[in-house]
Order: structure tokens, then sequence, then C-alpha cells
């Protein structure tokens, strides 16, 4: 079973709104890209609650964007063994260090978990922080879910960035 890194955070001072995954997936890891797998549905999510078209633009594009909306990204683990790309492969994990990051954001307003993995097991890490936690259902290709189903609750996240 191969170990798995994540990539460093994008983030910057202005970061309001911090997206947390688990770990990137094969394809992301391959192509040393957040959420790079085709039929992950995160840059429609999350484009649709900024009111961009984050799914047309190349990916550096895309990052700017992000900074640009006051949005950041990144992982709840830093390394785990896993084969393939499912949380649920994901054995010896060791956690990032979200509590640093998270004192380097003055502007930092909640922290949303992209999925059920990265929420039970980031949670309990900013247990105690003045920090709206926010749920979000998962934009993997493996959560079936319509994404008209998903899209809502991903929309609320535009209420953190004014």
């Amino acid at each position: 079973m191969t170990r798995k890194s994540s990539f460093p955070p994008v983030v910057d001072q202005h970061t309001r709104l911090l997206i947390l995954g688990s770990l990137p997936g094969e394809r992301s890891l391959a192509e040393q890209r957040y959420y790079a797998h085709p039929q992950n549905q995160f840059w429609r999510l999350v484009g649709h609650a900024i009111g961009r078209d984050l799914a047309a633009l190349r990916y550096e594009a895309r990052l700017a964007a992000l900074r640009e909306a006051r949005i950041g990204l990144w992982d709840v683990i830093a390394s785990a063994r896993r084969i393939g790309s499912t949380d649920a492969a994901i054995r010896e994990h060791d956690a990032n260090d979200l509590t640093t990051l998270i004192d380097s954001l003055p502007d930092l307003r909640a922290v949303a978990f992209n999925g059920g993995t990265a929420l039970r097991l980031g949670r309990p890490l900013l247990a105690g922080r003045d920090l709206a936690l926010v749920a979000l259902p998962s934009s993997s290709p493996l959560h079936t879910v319509k994404i008209e189903l998903k899209q809502p609750q991903w929309d609320a996240l535009a209420g953190f960035l004014a």
C-alpha cells in the first residue's frame, strides 16, 4: 500500500473560507492539481456558489479566482496509506497542521468540509475555535447524489465571503 501526501494549502492573508478535503485522489496526485478528476464536481459546485464558471478556466486561473473570492483549499490529511482513491481505503493517516494554518489567516470566518471523511477527521481538530464549521456533501464522483441536490449547501458558502 503506497503512502500518499497532500498538496500545500492554497490560501492568502485575505482567506475568509477554507474548504478542506480528505486527501487528493489518484488523478489529482498524478496531475498535481486539486480536484483534477473530470467527474469531480468541485469546480462546478464552488464556481456556482461564487458566480464564476471555474470549470472553463485553466487550473492556475481557477486557483486565482478562488483567492480573489477569498476561498482557500487544503486537506485534512497530510499523508496516509491508500490503494486507489476512495476514502474508505485510507489507513495510517497523519493530519495536516490545521491549527497553525488557521492561526495564520486573520480574516478566516468558516471552514467547510468537502465530504464525510474530511468532516469526521477534521472537525475534532478545530473544536473550540470561533469559526463556523460547515459540512458539505462530497464533490467526489463516488458520491452519486445529483449535483442539483448538492448545490444549495455549496451555494450557502457565499454567505461567508461578503
